[in-house]
Parts: structure tokens; sequence; C-alpha cells
């Protein structure tokens, strides 16, 4: 069976991820081991498009990046060291007007030795929603989790996250978990989305699990008056609310490598975080957009900018290459 490049990637990923033994893994995935370390070995050299299949290629390669463009993408690397190498392609596209797809990207950083560790945490969600949103402010996710202070112990983070553009909308640090705590939180986030100054047809859906905060009584008569229904999610079923699950994970990667000492220098740091996830963080599933960008509606005319910087790059390529051959 040929698989494409996208699942070989995915197969991947989820060795990579996997808490069990790699032997335990592949025969639970069905992959023969020999076929994944060839694969493996492929991914390593090339990154993710050596693991296509096709003919062998021409000894001179039109849309060879230009060595000053490859330069360029090497300096941007070593000053933002935190960025992957999908994050890498979509900032030097942005910034520079060149196109660099991630895979060249990948293969750069590889041949200066500036790949350290897979730069994605696969999570599997089982189900999907059938009726999927479609415009932002359409579902709101919400949940706590748990952040440490030294000496003061443990916090929650309450946070209000847009189902469709994945915009962190409104984000509290409390020391409870109470109803309060959550109807506190949406105040904020009807506030900053404008909800709560302008009448619309329909307020957005709140979706949680059964926590006891999410299933007072308190919270039901909260929502009813603010006109805003209420999902929950199926109980010890935690991917139904996986997009917050996610956000969690990201959050704790990134900000969880010190101590804190104090709630406000917490405080300061997801703060900062929220601002960079919001507005500078490219998210693979929203085609590479900032969830701001599709929170405020301007994610179609990036991605048309970004398909003619494309194009224009792709025909600059050609003609050199034409120019060189001739």
């Amino acid at each position: 069976m040929r698989y494409p490049a996208s699942e070989k990637a995915e197969i991947i990923r989820l060795v990579e991820q996997s808490h069990l033994p790699v032997r335990r893994t592949l025969e639970k995935l069905g992959i023969p081991r020999a076929t994944f370390y060839r694969w493996y070995d492929l991914y390593q050299a090339g990154g993710p498009e050596a693991l296509e299949d096709r003919p062998s290629r021409p000894s001179r390669v039109w849309n060879r990046i230009p060595d000053e463009v490859r330069v360029k993408v090497i300096a941007l690397a070593l000053e933002q060291p935190e960025l992957s190498p999908r994050e890498l392609a979509v900032r030097f596209t942005d910034e520079q007007k060149y196109f660099v797809s991630e895979a060249s990207v990948y293969r750069l950083l590889k041949a200066h030795d500036l790949i350290t560790s897979p730069a994605y945490i696969v999570v599997k969600a089982a189900d999907e929603f059938t009726d999927k949103t479609t415009a932002p402010n359409q579902l709101w996710q919400t949940d706590f989790t748990y952040l440490k202070v030294t000496g003061w112990g443990w916090y929650y983070l309450s946070t209000v996250l847009d189902d469709f553009s994945r915009f962190v909308v409104a984000w509290k640090l409390c020391t409870t978990m109470k109803a309060e705590d959550v109807t506190t939180t949406l105040d904020l986030a009807l506030s900053a989305s404008g909800l709560d100054q302008v009448k619309v047809r329909h307020r957005p859906r709140l979706l949680s699990d059964n926590g006891s905060s999410y299933i007072a009584g308190d919270l039901a008569e909260w929502l009813e008056d603010k006109g805003m229904a209420h999902i929950r999610g199926a109980p010890r079923h935690p991917q139904t609310q996986g997009k917050i699950e996610r956000w969690h994970q990201t959050l704790k990667n990134r900000i969880l490598f010190e101590h804190y000492y104090l709630p406000v220098a917490l405080e300061e740091q997801v703060s900062a975080f929220v601002e960079h996830y919001n507005h500078s963080r490219a998210h693979e599933s929203l085609s590479n957009l900032t969830p701001a960008d599709v929170y405020l509606g301007r994610g179609q005319a990036i991605l048309a900018e970004r398909e003619r910087i494309k194009k224009q790059t792709l025909t600059q390529r050609r003609l050199q290459h034409h120019a060189a051959a001739a």
C-alpha cells in the first residue's frame, strides 16, 4: 500500500510523540519497521518534501532558492530560534515578500544543524462536531487549567476561546474555580468582543466540560439572562473541548520553563503569551494565519497576498533558470 507524503509525515509524528516503544507503536499502526525507518531517514535528511514518491529529478532544478535568499532565511532562523520551520517559512514570506516553503526551510536548517526536536505535538481527537462553526463568535470554548506560583500555591487560569478562529477572547487568573469566576471571564469576553454593546441575532454558544463550576445553577441563570446557550461535552471525553485543551498545552509548553514567585509575575507572562498567540503565532490549522487574522476578518486578504507572492517568486525563479541555461 502506498501512502501519500502527508500520511507518512503524520505517522512519523505519531511515533515521535507516542509514550509506547517504537515497535509497539508501529504494530498498532500496522507499519513494518523497515518501512518506517526508511521513511524516517528520508524525513531526517530532506524534511516533509522528501517523503513524496517521485521519479528521478534532473540535474538542474529550475526553482532552486537563490543563495542570497538562503542567507536571509538562516539569518531569520538565528534571530528567531523559537520559530519552527513552518513558522519561519510564513514569517519570511510575509516580511520579505518572497515565497519559501516549509520543506525548503527545514532542509536549510537541517543542513546548518539548526533542527533540534520536533516543532509540533500531535493531539488526537476522536470526534468532530457535525455542524462546524463558520464564523467568529458562533461558539466559545471555556475551561480552567492549573498554574503554580511558588510559595503561594495553585492558581487557575479561566479562558474563553473562539472556536472558529482559536482567538483567546478573554482570560482571568483566579484563586478558585467557582461559577462566579466563569461569569467574570465571560463578562470580559463579551466586553472584549463588543457583544455587550450591540444587539445581535444570536449570542455565542458556550462549550464546556462538566466541572462543578459549569453545572452550577448560578452559571445557568447568568447564561439565560445573557441569552447564551450552553453545550457540555460528554463525561470523560476531553477531546470535545480539544481546541482549548490544545491552547492550554501550548501555553504551558512556553511559559512553564521557569518558576514564578509572585502571582503578578505569572499574570504578566500569561498576558505576554496571549498577545503573542493571538497576533503573532501562525497557526497550522488556520492555513498559517494568526487567530487575530481570522477573528478580525482579514485572513482571506492575507492568503490572497501570499498566493500572489508565491506565483511571483516561482515565475522569477523560472526566468532565472532559463537565463542561466541559455
